[in-house]
This record gives C-alpha cells, sequence and structure tokens, in this order.
C-alpha cells in the first residue's frame, strides 16, 4: 500500500551532480530500465534538448517512484543561477530537500543562496556529500565548510574508505556514535536527559529522535556517496523514508499551488501541488480573483509517469489544463507556503530576429516564454521590431534563442546585456488637460498632481477631492491610464515611489439624439480618460523632474585571510563599499552594496584572487542615484509616447 507522496526536492549548486542523483535514486527504484547519464544526454529528467547538448538543468522537473511503502515524487531543480527564479518556485511547493554538495568543490555560491531559501521557507532537508569517488574529494574540507557557511547544527551519518578512488566505499556511522548521540540530545531533552544520567539510549528512541529534531530543522544530517557508481545512495534512500515525513494534508477546503507553466504538443499546462482536499475532472475553481473555471484534463505524476485521472488528492502533482493560470496562483483556498517575492532580474537586452518577416512570430514566442517565466517582464516594439527581456545572466541569452528556434523556427541576435534601472520623482508637478481645449480630442478633462512618495513604494494613486464628482469607472481608467504611462519616464525607465493624485475632472454624461441610442460622439467614455490621463501625468512628471537610479546588490563574500587586501582594493574600483567584516578560522567574511552592473567581474575575478576559495552571494538590495557626474543611462522608448501631445492625439485614436 502506497502512502501519501513525498515531494522531494533535489537541489544544488550547477555541477555538484543532482540530475545524475535524480537519476540513480529512479534508477534503483526501477523507474527507469536503464540509467541515463548528463553526459549522454540520456537522463529522464533533463527533457529538452538544449538541456542535453548543455548538460545543465533549466526548467524543474517532476517524476515519481515508489521507495518501500512511499511515493516519492522527485523535483529535479536547475542549478545555474541564471535560473535561481526556476528553484524558488520550485521550493515552494517541497515537503523536504536534498542538497547536493560536491566532495571535490565544495560549497560554492548557489548552494549558499539554495541552503538560506531552504531555511526561510521552512523545509526539512538532508545534505548529500556527492563525488566521493572523484579525484580531489576531500570530506573534511567539505564538511568543516558546510558547518561554517552553511550550518553548525549538522551530523555526519555515513563515511568514506578509500576516498577519490573509483572504489570508494560508503559505511554508516554507527548508532553508538558518541558524535550522533550528542547531535541528536542537543535537540531532544529525553535523549539528553539519558546521556547525562548515563542511561543506556535504545536505537529506536535515537533513530524517533533524530527524525523528529530533522523535521523540526534543529539538525541537518549528512550523508556522503556517488551518484555515479551508487556507493552510498542506499544509505540516503533509507534517511529518505525514516527521516522524511510527507506534509499532513490540510484542513482548508480544496486547493492548491501553480508553481510551473509549461507546453506540450497539445498546448499550456499548469503544474500544480494540490495541498487539500479533491480536485475533479471538470469542477470548476477560482483563481486570482477570476470567475471560476472548468478543469478539463487533469494528469498526476505517478511512479510509470504522469497518468490521467479524474482526480487529484492532497499532496499529489498534477498537470492541470484548462485554467487561465500564473505561476504562484492559488487554486481554491489552501494556503500552501507563503509565496516569496523574488526580486525582479537587474541586467536587460534587446532581442531582434535575423529574418525581419518573423517579427510577429518571435513576438509570440517571446510572450510564451514569459508566461512560463515572468520575470522576464518582455517590453515589444512592433513598430522597430524588437523586443526587451529581462534577464539573470548571460546563459538565460542561449535558452531564449535556443528554445525560439527549436519550437518556433525563429533565429534571434541579442543586444549587449545592460543594466535595468528606476526613475523616482523628485519634486511636485502639476499638469491639465480640459475638453475642448487647445486641440484635446477626448470628452474628459483631467487634472493630475505627481509628487515623491515613500521609498520602494511604487505608485500610489488617490482619486483625491474628485471622488465623487467622476463615476467610479473613469476614476479607475485615469488610474490605470497614469499607471500605464509611468512604465516609461522621462528616460525611459519605470517610474517608482510616487504618489498622483486627481485634482480636476469633467466629463460628458451619457447623451443620445432625440429617439436614437447612445451616442460615444457625444458622450464621455473610459477610453477617453484612460488615454489624456497618459498625457497629463507625464506633463505632470516633467514638471516635478526624476533622477535615475540604478539597482545596488547586497553582497556577502567569503574569502581566505590573504586574500582580503586584493579583494577589498578590487571592490572598491567597481564602486562597493564595505558595510562588516567577521573573521572565521583564517576567512573573512564581507557584507556590503555594490551596484549590480558589477557583480558579475566581481564573480568573474574572486576565482583568481583567492585561489578559488572565495564563495560570494548576491541580491537586488535597493536602488540608489547614479553617481554625479556620470551620464545617466535612458531606455529608448516602446510604442506611442506621451511626452509628445500632438502626435499622441493623432496615433491614439478615441
Amino acid at each position: 500500500m502506497i502512502s501519501s507522496p513525498l515531494t522531494l526536492g533535489v537541489v544544488a549548486h550547477v555541477d555538484a551532480g543532482k540530475t545524475s542523483l535524480t537519476e540513480r535514486l529512479l534508477y534503483d527504484a526501477g523507474a527507469v530500465v536503464a540509467l541515463g547519464s548528463v553526459d549522454a544526454g540520456t537522463t529522464r529528467t533533463d527533457a529538452s534538448d538544449l538541456e542535453r547538448r548543455r548538460g545543465i538543468t533549466i526548467r524543474a522537473s517532476v517524476a515519481t517512484f515508489a521507495l518501500d511503502d512511499l511515493a516519492v515524487t522527485i523535483v529535479d531543480t536547475p542549478g545555474h543561477p541564471d535560473f535561481i527564479a526556476e528553484v524558488e518556485r520550485s521550493l515552494l511547493i517541497l515537503d523536504a530537500a536534498v542538497l547536493v554538495v560536491s566532495a571535490v568543490e565544495g560549497v560554492q555560491p548557489q548552494t549558499v543562496a539554495i541552503w538560506r531559501a531552504l531555511r526561510r521557507l521552512g523545509v526539512p532537508t538532508l545534505l548529500f556529500v556527492n563525488k566521493v569517488d572523484r579525484r580531489g574529494a576531500d570530506l573534511d574540507h567539505v564538511v568543516s565548510q558546510v558547518r561554517r557557511r552553511l550550518t553548525a547544527d549538522v551530523t555526519v551519518l555515513s563515511h568514506v574508505r578509500n576516498i577519490g578512488h573509483r572504489d570508494a566505499r560508503v559505511e554508516a556511522v554507527e548508532s553508538d556514535d558518541p558524535r550522533l548521540i550528542e547531535a541528536v540530545a542537543s535537540a531532544d531533552d529525553d535523549v539528553l536527559a539519558c546521556w547525562v544520567e548515563g542511561r543506556p539510549i535504545m536505537p529506536d528512541q535515537l533513530a524517533a529522535g533524530l527524525r523528529d529534531a530533522v523535521l523540526r530543522r534543529a539538525v541537518t544530517p549528512l550523508l556522503v556517496g556517488s551518484a555515479i557508481t551508487g556507493a552510498g545512495v542506499d544509505a540516503l534512500r533509507d534517511a529518505i523514508t525514516t527521516l522524511l515525513r510527507p506534509a499532513p494534508a490540510a484542513k482548508d477546503p480544496s486547493g492548491g499551488t501553480v508553481f510551473a507553466i509549461d507546453r506540450d504538443v497539445r498546448g499550456r499546462r499548469a503544474w500544480v501541488r494540490w495541498w487539500s482536499g479533491t480536485l475533479r475532472v471538470r469542477e470548476k475553481v477560482t483563481a486570482a480573483g477570476l470567475p471560476p473555471a472548468p478543469v478539463t484534463e487533469l494528469a498526476v505524476s505517478r511512479p510509470g509517469g504522469l497518468q490521467t485521472t479524474r482526480s487529484v488528492e492532497a499532496g499529489e502533482v498534477a498537470v492541470v489544463r484548462g485554467l487561465d493560470v500564473r505561476i504562484g496562483d492559488v487554486l481554491g483556498s489552501a494556503p500552501g507556503r507563503t509565496s516569496y517575492r523574488f526580486p525582479p532580474p537587474t541586467m536587460q537586452t534587446v532581442v531582434t530576429p535575423d529574418d525581419p518577416t518573423q517579427r510577429a512570430t518571435m513576438f509570440a514566442g517571446l510572450a510564451d516564454l514569459a508566461d512560463e517565466d515572468p520575470l522576464i517582464d518582455l517590453r515589444v516594439d512592433e513598430v522597430e521590431g524588437e523586443a526587451v527581456v529581462r534577464l539573470h545572466g548571460e546563459v538565460q541569452k542561449e535558452v531564449i534563442a535556443a528554445v525560439l528556434e527549436e519550437r518556433y523556427g525563429v533565429r534571434v541576435r541579442f543586444a549587449e546585456t545592460s543594466v535595468v534601472c528606476l526613475e523616482r520623482v523628485v519634486g511636485d508637478g502639476d499638469a491639465l488637460e480640459e475638453i475642448g481645449v487647445a486641440g484635446n480630442p477626448y470628452l474628459a478633462t483631467i487634472g493630475l498632481r505627481v509628487e515623491p512618495g515613500a521609498r520602494g513604494s511604487g505608485v500610489a494613486f488617490s482619486a483625491g477631492s474628485e471622488r465623487g464628482n467622476l463615476p467610479p469607472a473613469f476614476v479607475a481608467a485615469t488610474e490605470e491610464g497614469a499607471r500605464a504611462a509611468l512604465r516609461q519616464g522621462l528616460r525611459g525607465w519605470e517610474v517608482t515611489g510616487c504618489l498622483v493624485t486627481m485634482t480636476t475632472s469633467g466629463y460628458w454624461p451619457r447623451q443620445s439624439h432625440a429617439h436614437q441610442s447612445f451616442n460615444k460622439a457625444m458622450s464621455s467614455v473610459g477610453a477617453d480618460f484612460r488615454n489624456l490621463a497618459a498625457v497629463v501625468v507625464i506633463a505632470a512628471l516633467e514638471r516635478a523632474g526624476t533622477q535615475v537610479c540604478q539597482p545596488i546588490d547586497r553582497y556577502e563574500v567569503e574569502l581566505p585571510d590573504k586574500a582580503l587586501a586584493r579583494v577589498l582594493s578590487l571592490i572598491g574600483r567597481l564602486g562597493g563599499t564595505v558595510a562588516g567584516s567577521a573573521p572565521q578560522d583564517g576567512f573573512t567574511v564581507l557584507t556590503g552594496h555594490l551596484p549590480s552592473v558589477a557583480v558579475p567581474e566581481l564573480s568573474r575575478r574572486l576565482s583568481d584572487l583567492s585561489g578559488g576559495e572565495a564563495v560570494l552571494t548576491a541580491s537586488l538590495d535597493h536602488h540608489a542615484p547614479v553617481p554625479q557626474g556620470g551620464t545617466p543611462p535612458t531606455r529608448r522608448r516602446t510604442g506611442a509616447d506621451p511626452r509628445d501631445r500632438d502626435a499622441w492625439f493623432h496615433s491614439v485614436r478615441r
């Protein structure tokens, strides 16, 4: 009898061996008949041609296998830093995780980033030190790194003989090992009492205490082995079945979380983790405030692959068709884990087709990719025949190019990657457009004031005293038009941190000629306010003025003391600051801030400066004004420009 599924993530820095470990687990469980190879491009979870060619995971993939009486739905996630958003989305649906660390390369930047995300989300985690059969493997060094860079609450459950050789053998730590008992006693009062009083600790008691400590994230077990040879993987399987548990079904009404969108030969499909209750075919469900819509088809990940089914139960991962949902949407009312708002990418590039006649196809393909990864933040300029997409790194360019060519038959080229800035309002500005005055073609009167708002507040809109003077639909249309215009400020960047207030309004009521129906020519409609608001808000913005702000990352770099002076000098030359430093056993942890545009250069230089021992993590922290003396970067606008009043009135018809 198979119990409720355990949704298990396999996560790691790129090249640590997580896909090979996933393949080994599937093979040993009989879920695949032959052991696939990353190098040969034959693994089950790397499904796309690009993943097989590059030997990296780009999109999270799902497979289910039986482990004793436990059904394990395994999620193989990307390891490259460019796809950290895909990892974060996958972590939200996990019951537990295996974090893979290479015994040769040790703890790497993405290892640290993923570990912090797992801790933030409260996901119980096993550590698996892979590649003990490889030359250069050093388990003692890796364990030391884990204690220093990840967690001191780690207990080693296996050790290796003949490390660094193909015939490396892994043996389990005995239950009477003093270090194991001490680790469990530190998190379990009953075991601690027996240990202090000298009473015997039974193996079952120790195992129960360890399991409880793991589920409470008080202790992190560390196992070792080789995904390629299979050494130590049996102990990992035992740890999965004995130390981890499926999340209990929520008591809330039926619901689940959308964690991925992709496409197959039959079209668009949504991947959902179902948290509570039952979802059935043809059942109408709500998502993102939209009207209820029926589910047209369900397929559940089970041993043997995706299986079409009539219903999905709590704990299962399923493919849902028929719903217009987005990543992060909650279906029904199940809460799952609190969603993490991942910072948007700070880099962008312009994409153009090699063949200009394929512009429409390129735009459609990019729209699909933006649907599958919302952080791409697609902006299309149909007049110029190009599109702007946001990126986490250069590898994403290759992925976008490969998908467009393989899926849509479009070859594209990219402009040089540039940083994404923001514009902040620096003063107050007012503007007014009245019906029938100075060529205003819209049947609307709008007065708007733009002024600075709280830092990080985005754009706030207030109807002011006009709320009672203007129909609510026209107020909403004004807000929609103003917000749309502020996505491209005076220098082309999105405007943030401002308050827009209506100061004046006017409209023509619903009218018609005698004995005739409604006549738009003599009555105001929502489009009048939506279109005019763009001209008014940009005019007010020009009077208020804006300041271009560049993205600033908060960095943390751990490096050997011998490299400290050289790295400090480099950070200073790149325009960074140091906020703190902490010595740790021959290493120093530096924290501070650095312009996002300079982070790739720091990452590239660190390896040489530190002899490969430095670990850098960085993420967007805030935006700061471009330094005085520097030329504020601009971004070319797309679409009609509301700064040119006459051209806007001519091109944006009523």
